[in-house]
């Protein structure tokens, strides 16, 4: 083919997409060499990196329930007998937030005049969240980079486990991360921006959801209770340092690890009853409407003092050494330049044809260049993830193959227009096998399955650039370099 024809292939704007597309690929993938290595911005899991994972196991529980007494009543029965957190997640359901065997929670069931109807380990899946939070809240104080926290939850909704991979951080480090408490501390304004200790969080017993203050309302606060010993500190530090008398000018600071979390005045009604006695039961609020919310959720967290809601403990860890996740590495590349040469042999074997072999392998590597550009904003790769790019390498040739003989007749390219009408054919073909792909990863994409997640996801999103970008554009070229 001379220049002009080349140039005429390229000017098609799905074949111009692809070679943009390729070129912000590699914009974003940066490869380049520092302290004489080749590095990349894409991320890499624990398997292609140092670093550690831990699985943990809660230690509580999901039940059913019945019973003929008033629920709230059966509920603080039941929470002064298991002497445990005891939250209602649902009409019948509830979370029991300490370890206890089925036997056990029937015996304390009948005590209370209830029945247990159902009994699952784990946590519903806003506990799971919250944990999911905090320990993200812990790892970003930290400033530990590519770490992943996932909640793995069933598909009735409760979560057994949660898994937490940390790159470049060594086991003992990671366990520390998962179980260190913050410095909780509450200190009240006196005079030119200057604060005065209180308290500190040890003497916090117990932290509410958040919840709405009046119920109902829209304003949003966590409520939070003090030990005797917290109480009397609380009142008379308020009385010391004015907090009582003048609350808009002694404002309460709620800090974690010396950094301010939350900022208010005593309101009235708290002020007046603190001149006169000790308060255990506080209420902190956030604000009303969403940002109110999201404001409770945080603070929880903090009076928490990065403690988790649920003890844990652990189910299974890794370490994955430098050495091990360089070999992987290199043997990743090797696997990804192995299946292009096997996809190359088994094209020319069936065609014969360099024209159409150089064709196909060119718009195969410039998918995986695309989905390699993409993942670098969106998915760490893995071993699963450098899978799927592989199964997208083997489906990708197939689709191809597809085209090519669709449009071929008799071994050579026809008319224009029966041209346009096989090759719509094809891609019509071709949209109907990537939509079954599709409906097949689906749900491992939404299940909370992490380490199959990421082959899913690859998998799809090749799936997807192909149909719409990559194969169209490989229409165009074939025909043009075939009608020569």
């Amino acid at each position: 083919m001379n220049s002009k024809e080349i140039i005429a292939i390229v000017k098609n704007w799905q074949v111009a997409l692809v070679i943009i597309l390729v070129v912000l690929s590699v914009i974003a993938i940066n490869p380049h060499f520092e302290d004489g290595k080749l590095t990349t911005n894409l991320q890499f899991g624990l398997d292609l990196q140092t670093g550690t994972w831990l699985q943990m196991e809660f230690k509580a529980e999901v039940v059913g329930f019945d019973t003929a007494r008033p629920v709230s009543e059966f509920i603080t029965d039941l929470q002064e007998s298991l002497d445990a957190d005891i939250y209602r997640i649902a009409d019948n359901k509830l979370e029991i937030r300490k370890y206890y065997t089925r036997d056990e929670l029937e015996t304390a069931f009948t005590a209370a005049g209830g029945t247990l109807t159902s009994y699952e380990v784990g946590v519903s899946k806003e506990t799971a969240d919250d944990v999911k939070r905090i320990l993200e809240n812990k790892i970003n104080n930290l400033g530990t980079k590519d770490a992943k926290v996932n909640p793995l939850t069933g598909l009735n909704g409760i979560t057994h486990y949660i898994r937490v991979e940390l790159a470049g951080v060594s086991m003992a480090q990671a366990k520390e991360i998962v179980g260190k408490q913050g410095k909780f501390e509450i200190r009240i304004e006196t005079t030119a921006n200057e604060t005065e200790h209180v308290l500190y969080g040890d003497v916090i017993t117990s932290v509410g959801k958040p919840s709405q203050e009046p119920p109902g309302s829209n304003n949003w606060g966590v409520a939070f209770t003090l030990s005797d010993t917290g109480s009397t500190q609380f009142r008379d530090g308020a009385i010391k340092y004015g907090a009582v008398n003048d609350p808009n000018n002694h404002k309460l600071n709620m800090l974690l690890d010396n950094k301010v979390v939350y900022s208010a005045p005593l309101s009235e009604d708290l002020a007046a009853k603190l001149r006169t006695e000790t308060i255990r039961q506080l209420y902190a609020s956030t604000g009303s409407g969403t940002a109110g919310l999201e404001a409770s959720k945080n603070l929880e967290i903090h009076l928490r003092a990065g403690a988790l809601p649920v003890d844990v403990s652990v189910a299974g860890s890794g370490f994955v050494p430098a050495a091990l996740s360089d070999y992987f590495k290199m043997m990743c590349v090797v696997a990804g330049l192995l299946a292009l040469l096997a996809v190359a042999v088994t094209v020319y074997f069936r065609y014969r044809e360099p024209s159409i072999v150089l064709p196909m392998i060119g718009i195969n590597m410039a998918e995986i260049v695309i989905l390699l550009g993409i993942s670098t904003f969106i998915q760490q790769l893995d071993l699963a993830s450098i899978a799927g790019l592989i199964a997208v390498l083997g489906t990708g040739i197939d689709q191809l193959v597809v085209i090519t003989d669709e449009v071929l007749h008799e071994g050579r390219v026809p008319s224009p227009n029966l041209y346009k009408k096989r090759l719509t054919r094809a891609l019509g073909i071709i949209v109907i096998s990537a939509s079954t792909v599709v409906i097949a990863m689906l749900p491992l994409v939404l299940m909370d399955l992490s380490s199959l997640r990421g082959f899913a996801l690859i998998t799809i999103l090749g799936v997807l650039i192909g149909v719409t970008i990559t194969r169209p554009a490989y229409g165009k070229i074939i025909m043009g370099i075939l009608s020569k």
